[in-house]
């Protein structure tokens, strides 16, 4: 039987993402603080904060998970989040001469407190949806979210990279129920806010081939642990 959706749950959760976003961006509520890297944070906390109060006032049953399919939260920590950090701040040093590895997980940690508000909430309150339908859904709503609405060439693009996103991350998502996974996928886009070149687009394909093939290998071995033959 499929899952009701819980509308009310999915307005607190909006609401709560839409008015930190907004005080966040758009107004001087965080012209005081000096830590860049807390700046960052801060705009991305909302969807975090709104899934939360959202399950905690409705009491849902929404299963969130850092580790996923995986044993333990290592795994997906070191493949999603160790080696992009790893790989893109070397990049960074060859080309700026400093490792900028506190940029790097400040990013991961973006990313990971939107994607507990877009997979590990909302992707979960939809899932009874046709899957083109939750995708859209979930696109237009994150895509709102950053209060960007003039019609412009560069904003239709961002829509199409965040309709792919929405589908792509939560492939990610359901083949292994990792926040962290999800999370360091996210994050490939925050990492290069200077523009894609040509190294950054080969650091882009490699990291996706190897968590491709990591998670199509992994979740053999898994259905084959759990319905041995």
């Amino acid at each position: 039987m499929k899952n009701k959706i819980n509308f009310g749950a999915i307005i607190v959760y909006y609401i709560i993402a839409v008015i930190c976003r907004y005080a966040a961006t758009k107004t001087n509520l965080l012209s005081g603080i000096e830590n860049p890297y807390l700046v960052i944070l801060l705009r991305g906390v909302g969807p975090a904060l709104g899934a939360l109060a959202a399950i905690k006032i409705f009491a849902l049953k929404n299963p969130m998970s850092l580790k996923g399919i995986y044993k333990n939260a290592i795994v997906p920590f070191a493949v999603y989040w160790i080696l992009p950090a790893v790989l893109i701040a070397s990049s960074y040093y060859f080309t700026i001469g400093k490792f900028p590895i506190l940029l790097m997980f400040t990013i991961l940690v973006y990313g990971l407190l939107e994607e507990i508000g877009w997979r590990g909430f909302l992707q979960e309150q939809l899932k009874s949806l046709p899957k083109f339908t939750s995708i859209l859904i979930i696109a237009v709503l994150w895509f709102a979210w950053h209060l960007n609405f003039e019609m412009t060439a560069s904003n239709l693009i961002f829509f199409g990279i965040i309709f792919f996103g929405t589908w792509g991350i939560g492939k990610v998502y359901s083949s292994t129920g990792s926040l962290l996974a999800a999370a360091g996928v996210h994050s490939l886009n925050n990492f290069f806010r200077n523009g894609l070149h040509e190294t950054e687009l080969t650091l882009i394909v490699v990291l996706l081939i190897i968590w491709v093939g990591f998670i199509i290998i992994y979740n053999r071995k898994y259905k084959t642990a759990v319905n041995p033959a």
